[in-house]
């Protein structure tokens, strides 16, 4: 399950890399079809990268609490929950060690 959550995210990530060099290439047409100078076709490319920058924060927080619901729902503890059960666990081991003649 996690496997397809991880693979489902890493393209994802892939297609963000390659819309960003299209971006990139579009930028270039414009350029020429537009006459744009070139501070002017740097300019419409930082605020694509940007854009897509925010938007790929935004993918990878909505993948997150996709990934926590899905765990949530299956019953997958949580690495903070696990922890608290070694940590209650040692205290009775202790416990017991102590009161067992």
């Amino acid at each position: 399950m996690l496997e397809i959550v991880e693979k489902t995210l890493l393209t994802g990530i892939g297609v963000l890399a390659v819309t960003q060099k299209k971006a990139e290439e579009l930028i270039d047409d414009l350029k020429e079809r537009m006459n744009l100078s070139e501070e002017e076709g740097k300019k419409l490319l930082e605020k694509l990268r940007s854009a897509a920058k925010d938007n790929q924060v935004k993918l990878e927080e909505l993948a997150q609490e996709e990934v926590k619901k899905a765990c949530e729902r299956i019953g997958v503890v949580t690495l903070e929950d696990f922890e608290k059960l070694q940590r209650k666990v040692a205290q009775l081991e202790k416990q017991f060690k102590t009161q067992a003649p």
